[in-house]
């Protein structure tokens, strides 16, 4: 089936212009396009003001001479002021909801030769965000004698996955957008990968928050630092970035950090201080371990981040920032919702785009990768280039990839590695015995740490007695030890141990069941409390 044409266009109030005779000697866009004898025009939609219906009406007649097939509906623009960009848009995307469109049946072209430089990019956002399935005409003058010569078209396709240089340049830029969120490492892990591909998207799309999770050295604060460059170079922000750890401010000093303060409003406030939102304006806060902050700092945040305005620390007059919030934690936020110390209202406010990003023992295919870049880092600092013998390198792969290799520190304990073995490397070349070295301080420092001793236990116990002591015991004697610490009486202290099977006897003797208790270890009330005394435990 072959598709009707339909043209959609606006008057040209000057171009389009002409009464007389001698308007047929000059070129007119509106008139023109239907002239051409490769582009058959089956119905054209033209929009004008309503002072300019006797000219429009003009237009029509002169495109029912030329080409006599065509239908012209003339369409009323209500926009007052050519000139205003909201008006403009406003009635031209009301225009292209109500039209009832089919493009199975009909091919839609979008004339933006006329028309003020508003309405011609009002036309053109409105035709590439398809609210106007169509694609874009345009007509120019003839070089010579004018006339009834139609001059020229283009159609352009807006559709850029058609233009094969256009789209392998759009892969290209999405590659690059991906090796900067991952600093240029050629990363293998698939899920870390997935990761990085949906924040680009993210990145580029969207400015609400954003929310990184992961342990302590997953890169968190490096990754919230690429977004910000990638944006940046995108020209989405103009702002700074700023960044700062949650778990470093509390109380006042957090509400300062964050909102500012105003001279007085505390002690040692002797002068104004914009804190670090305001900082941020047009530009990205990261807030790591954000499931740090207080209450009030949470709740002063959430109206930042949706009426773009706080209170600074001590002033009645509120100050503004625009910016855009990324969030770390290595904490289940849901959780501590739970547990009343988040707030429900600004997790749900925060956890529109959440990414979790893996520890390094769920990348080890990116060992690897990320030692040759901790490598070339080196480089950047030192000035000095170094190298791994092959076999000291595969010594090392196989073992920090193996499940002996834990990496509690992340990635900041393989930065801390490369640091020592390329600062200790002999000529600049990492060696097998440096590797050895490496593994068995690597394998010590993280092997499971002892259990801290009962403190209490052995000052109280005796030597041989603690010795005698299964671990059981020892964790039960300490707890007991320190209620006992901390209580003014043997009937205190034995209240607190037993005040749940208490209620269950008739008769409570809370003091009697603890002397017999003591009584077991070779000791007595009087002699415990007298012992803690001399060491200075209370």
């Amino acid at each position: 089936m072959v598709k009707r044409r339909v043209v959609i266009g606006l008057l040209g109030t000057t171009m389009d212009r002409g009464i007389t005779a001698k308007r047929w000697e000059a070129w007119r866009p509106s008139v023109a396009v239907c002239q051409h004898q490769d582009l058959l025009v089956d119905r054209f939609e033209l929009l004008h003001f309503i002072r300019f219906t006797a000219l429009a009406e003009t237009v029509r007649d002169d495109i029912h001479r030329v080409s006599p097939e065509t239908e012209v509906r003339l369409v009323v623009d209500p926009t007052t002021d050519a000139w205003d960009f909201e008006d403009v848009y406003g009635n031209l995307h009301d225009f292209a909801r109500a039209y009832r469109f089919d493009s199975e049946a009909e091919d839609y072209l979008v004339h933006i030769t006329t028309g003020s430089h508003v309405a011609q990019i009002c036309l053109f956002l409105l035709t590439e965000s398809r609210h106007i399935p169509a694609r874009l005409l345009q007509t120019g003058p003839p070089a010579g004698v004018r006339g009834q010569n139609p001059g020229s078209f283009t159609i352009i396709d807006l559709d850029l996955s058609k233009y094969d240089r256009i789209a392998t340049r759009f892969a290209r830029d999405e590659l690059d957008e991906r090796s900067l969120l991952k600093s240029g490492i050629q990363t293998r892990s698939a899920s870390f990968n997935d990761v990085v591909e949906r924040l680009d998207r993210v990145t580029m799309r969207s400015a609400a928050p954003i929310l990184l999770l992961g342990p302590t050295g997953a890169g968190k604060s490096l990754m919230a630092r690429r977004i910000y460059e990638l944006k940046k170079a995108r020209r989405l922000v103009n702002g700074p970035f700023v960044e700062i750890n949650c778990a470093t401010i509390r109380g006042d000093a957090a509400m300062s950090a964050l909102f500012g303060h105003v001279k007085g409003a505390f002690t040692g406030a002797v002068r104004d201080r914009p804190g670090l939102l305001a900082s941020a304006d047009s530009g990205v806060l990261f807030l790591d371990e954000i499931g740090e902050l207080g209450l009030d700092e949470q709740a002063m945040l959430l109206r930042a981040l949706e009426e773009k305005r706080f209170l600074p620390l001590g002033s009645d007059r509120e100050a503004s920032s625009d910016f855009q919030l990324i969030a770390g934690t290595n904490r289940d936020l849901t959780e501590t919702v739970a547990d009343g110390r988040f707030r429900d209202d600004l997790l749900a406010r925060i956890n529109l785009w959440t990414f979790r990003l893996p520890g390094l023992v769920d990348r080890r295919e990116d060992i690897e990768p990320n030692l040759d870049y901790e490598l070339d880092q080196f480089r950047r600092r030192s000035g000095t280039a170094v190298t791994f013998s092959k076999e000291a390198r595969q010594l090392f792969l196989a073992f920090a990839s193996s499940a002996a290799a834990r990496w509690p520190g992340n990635f900041r304990d393989l930065n801390a590695v490369t640091t020592r073995l390329a600062t200790l490397a002999p000529a600049g070349r990492i060696t097998v015995d440096q590797v050895r070295a490496e593994i068995v301080y690597l394998t010590t420092s993280w092997a499971p740490k002892a259990a801290k001793p009962t403190e209490l236990v052995d000052r109280v116990v005796s030597s041989h007695a603690a010795a005698n002591l299964d671990r059981f015991e020892r964790v039960q004697l300490e707890d007991v030890l320190q209620v006992c610490r901390d209580s003014s009486t043997l009937s205190a202290a034995g209240r607190q141990l037993f005040d749940r099977s208490r209620e269950r006897k008739r008769i409570a003797n809370d003091a009697d069941r603890l002397r017999k208790y003591l009584a077991r270890f070779d000791l007595d009330w009087t002699a415990v409390k007298n012992r803690l005394r001399a060491e200075g435990a209370q």
